[in-house]
């Protein structure tokens, strides 16, 4: 059902076909979400320019980029109309008592008869269609016969009525102005073109402006996302950061920093209040201020406010942990979980089976409701888009070229599991052993083996290893592509085993891998637990709300606290279970005055508990692509053309089969680095094509690539606060390839790789290589490349560790609870003692399952007996 609400994205799949063209773009985005964030939260009022400086600021400009809606006419006179005529034959059409319904989903006040930010007012057209016909379909209508009476009211109803255009200044002399100043204009609306060109030909600007970009457009993307103005920029040949951006949003003044421009302007004339634009350099009256500044150069009285720090301090507050903070009468649950990834999924649906159990569920980005979440081959998408991902970056890496690496985490309903590759590795037995001894007391294998099989249900079936009737399906590859066959085979001829299963008794060799895929759908632990568990009654789930403390009486957590659409509010729990992930656990923790007391201080931030481990003890994979040329037409780089991509599309939507349906990492395995290791600490995915750069630069050949890495680094790294401010992304300092062992296997992981491609199995096959590249050859050289080319996994982990209360570097202890404070525990990633050999998705879910019969207080799953594989010997490699 859920995909097939979403068949109208299928419309979008054109927009396959803009690639090519939208690379030179995405070069120029690498990066640019970076320091976006913290330059708006820091509220320092010495980096607030003064409003004098705003003319100055224009005549040094190259670029004005202006919304329509909203900045340039008035957006309720204009759109207010249009939703009472659109909600009318809503009605006609559908016979249903939905006017209310409509008008909250569009942001429509009926009392004030005007709008506030929300879907009418940021979203595009393609996006309100779809939530509209989710609407009708939760009202019952079948989801193709929704699509098609959204559809047909939308086309019946006019919004450019030129009697309800009203213009929001002297539009033509401002735009004049700039044009005799040398600055060049664009509009970017989140409007259709069908609709914005008679507007701007009403207004008397279309012949004035130099590009209009249009949420219809080939490529176009939605505000905040900040390609539609980097590819403005690029046509106008204009460096972003002479580029203005002029607004009544949030969407525009974040589309401004996400593209790095060099001045966000925020105007009060549209739906935007003064809270809503915190992000802007600047906040005018409306547009014609610009003009008054323009021409008298002075700003125009009533104007001046700043938005980021300025004399209002918009957004500003002391995030303070004062036992007095929770106010009388709020909500109350048994359970506050925060995060709805992979974790608070699985926490959400085992707490809540006991209906004496009350779950509120709060998540910091939305739903998962878009087809390119749930399409298997559609990954790249979201790997690489900040709407459903945190999108962090590091520091600049000592050790790594000083690059500053990209970490993308889920931020969406299922969190990792809606954006990753679908690999279920569950890791070695010798890890969880490893974690005992570490000091995580009944954590061992055999504890954890139990949890991993009441997971899941594998197509296979159940065995001592593989569970039969767990929420999570797990499947195997289908596609068939000859090169995975050749992969496998090759890797035997290299000398290393064969195993059927790498999740069970053997996981060292090669074979085909399990991947997190159920009839086509990627099943994340959205599908899996928490959708089964939106039937009962005892729970509440929030979206788009940002956690900012955890609130505490004495040494008792007692409830959070959170932002949502600008609002603060605060919740009662007789458990606060932090589920954020290895980034955003710690960083709440921070926040809510749990870490090391010293650096807590330094922010001004109140200690509840001194925990120094407290973002200690990051630690990360590693990954490097070898790439070789194919000499037969079987790669994906076929399908990488847009008919071909139309035609894989159209197929899963109606069937969720043929290439659309898997993430095509179907063959990989786990080798040993050199002799003396004990267990395999080199993982391979094979993929029969060729990506780069997070997938955002795709193969211009048929060609193949194993990603490989070690699974046990040694180098260890940190996460801290920048600011108090619970909007700032935290300082993220994994510490890549600081030991000799990590580049020694790191290197060997090339050279292992070269040799498995070198097999005769790949005779048929074999082109030039591609990456090293046959000039790679010395120790020196491979060390150099993989310090160029490497990239995170995307398993960052452990900076909550679990350990015993003697170890002064552990956060929580063997039961998830945080070290001296009551009623507040930590379930994710995060809380590993080091990091399994191998992706980290499974271990979570694992974790997380066996974490929510503690926190029931049942008993643990019998201890399991199952044999695990030893190598005859470890004098040799293989």
């Amino acid at each position: 059902m859920l995909v097939r609400r979403t068949i109208a994205g299928l419309l979008r799949l054109s927009d396959l076909a803009a690639a090519n063209r939208a690379h030179r773009i995405n070069q120029l985005k690498q990066g640019l979400f970076r320091h976006a964030a913290s330059a708006a939260a820091q509220g320092s009022s010495s980096d607030v320019p003064p409003i004098d400086e705003l003319l100055p600021r224009l005549r040094n400009s190259s670029l004005v980029i202006f919304d329509k809606d909203g900045t340039l006419i008035c957006f309720h006179s204009m759109w207010a109309p249009w939703v009472h005529q659109f909600v009318e034959r809503l009605e006609a059409d559908t016979q249903l008592s939905i006017r209310d319904k409509v008008y909250q989903l569009l942001g429509f006040n009926t009392q004030t008869q005007r709008f506030v930010p929300g879907l009418l007012a940021e979203a595009t057209m393609f996006i309100i269609k779809e939530r509209m016909a989710e609407l009708l379909v939760q009202e019952g209508l079948e989801p193709e016969e929704a699509v098609k009476v959204v559809d047909r009211c939308w086309q019946n109803c006019d919004a450019t009525n030129e009697a309800n255009l009203k213009s929001l200044g002297n539009l033509p002399d401002l735009f004049k102005t700039l044009k005799d100043w040398g600055i060049k204009t664009a509009i970017c609306t989140a409007d259709t073109r069908a609709g914005t060109l008679p507007a701007l030909k009403k207004l008397g600007v279309d012949k004035l402006v130099d590009k209009i970009m249009c949420s219809d457009d080939h490529g176009s993307q939605p505000k905040p996302n900040p390609h539609n103005a980097l590819r403005i920029c690029e046509e106008l040949n204009v460096s972003p950061e002479r580029a203005i951006m002029v607004g009544d949003t949030s969407a525009d003044t974040g589309l401004a920093k996400n593209a790095k421009l060099g001045t966000a302007i925020g105007v009060l004339s549209g739906v935007g209040s003064h809270k809503d634009l915190h992000e802007a350099d600047y906040l005018l009256d409306s547009v014609e201020n610009i003009l008054t500044i323009a021409v008298n150069g002075k700003s125009p009285p009533g104007s001046g406010s700043s938005g980021r720090g300025g004399p209002q301090k918009i957004g500003q507050r002391q995030y303070s942990t004062s036992t007095s903070g929770m106010k009388a009468g709020v909500p109350e649950y048994s359970y506050v979980i925060i995060g709805a990834g992979s974790a608070g999924c699985v926490l959400t649906n085992r707490l809540s089976e006991n209906p004496d159990n009350t779950i509120l569920l709060l998540e910091a980005g939305p739903k998962d409701y878009t087809w390119k979440i749930h399409m298997p081959s559609a990954l790249m998408y979201n790997l690489c888009d900040d709407k459903y991902n945190w999108y962090y970056h590091t520091v600049p890496q000592k050790h790594m070229d000083n690059r500053e690496m990209y970490w993308p985490r889920g931020r969406v309903w299922g969190g990792s599991s809606s954006l990753n590759a679908m690999v279920y590795i569950r890791g070695h037995a010798g890890d969880y052993d490893r974690w005992e001894r570490e000091g995580a007391t009944g954590w061992s294998y055999a504890d954890c083996l139990p949890y991993f099989r009441k997971a899941q249900t594998h197509e296979l079936g159940p065995d001592d290893y593989r569970g039969g009737d767990g929420p999570l399906h797990v499947s195997r590859g289908k596609s068939n592509n000859p090169l995975n066959q050749a992969f496998i085979e090759a890797a035997q001829q290299a000398g290393y085993p064969y195993t059927d299963d790498m999740n069970g008794y053997q996981q060292e060799g090669v074979g085909d891998m399990d991947m997190t895929i159920h009839e086509g759908i990627r099943w994340s632990t959205a599908n899996a637990y928490l959708r089964p568990a939106l039937k009962r009654t005892n729970i509440r789930t929030e979206v788009k709300c940002v956690v900012t403390r955890v609130l505490f009486e004495g040494n008792k957590a007692v409830g959070v606290e959170y932002i949502q659409n600008g609002e603060t509010k605060q919740v009662r729990a007789g458990e606060v279970i932090l589920s954020g992930g290895a980034i955003n656990s710690p960083q709440l923790l921070m926040l809510s005055g749990i870490g090391d007391a010293d650096d807590l201080q330094k922010l001004g931030i109140p200690v509840v508990q001194h925990l120094p481990g407290v973002g200690q003890n990051l630690q990360d994979h590693l990954e490097v692509y070898v790439q070789q040329a194919c000499t037969q037409p079987v790669t994906l780089y076929s399908s990488l053309f847009p008919h071909r991509m139309l035609m894989i599309g159209i197929q899963w939507f109606a069937t969720q089969t043929g290439l659309g349906a898997t993430s095509h990492l179907e063959a990989g395995g786990f080798i040993r680095s050199r002799p003396g290791v004990e267990h395999p600490d080199i993982q391979y995915h094979f993929l029969p094509s060729t990506v780069n750069d997070h997938g955002r630069v795709a193969g211009n050949q048929h060609a193949y690539q194993v990603h490989v890495g070690s699974m046990r680094p040694t180098s260890r790294g940190y996460l801290k606060l920048k600011s108090a401010n619970p909007h700032t992304h935290p300082l993220l300092e994994p510490n890549y390839m600081s030991t000799d062992q990590d580049v020694l296997e790191m290197r060997l992981s090339v050279k292992h790789s070269r040799e498995i491609f070198a097999q005769k199995a790949f005779d048929p096959f074999r082109g030039p290589e591609i990456a090293p590249g046959d000039g790679v050859q010395s120790d020196k050289d491979i060390d150099a490349f993989v310090r160029k080319m490497s990239d995170s996994a995307y398993h960052p982990s452990c900076t909550c560790k679990m350990g015993a209360e003697s170890d002064k570097m552990a956060v929580v202890d063997a039961e998830t609870r945080v070290f001296g404070i009551e009623n507040l525990r930590v379930v994710d990633a995060s809380i590993m003692p080091s990091i399994a050999s191998g992706n980290l998705n499974a271990p979570t879910i694992m974790l997380s399952e066996k974490a929510a019969d503690i926190i029931k207080g049942e008993p643990p799953l019998p201890k399991s007996t199952a044999p695990v594989y030893q190598p005859k010997t470890l004098d040799t490699q293989r």
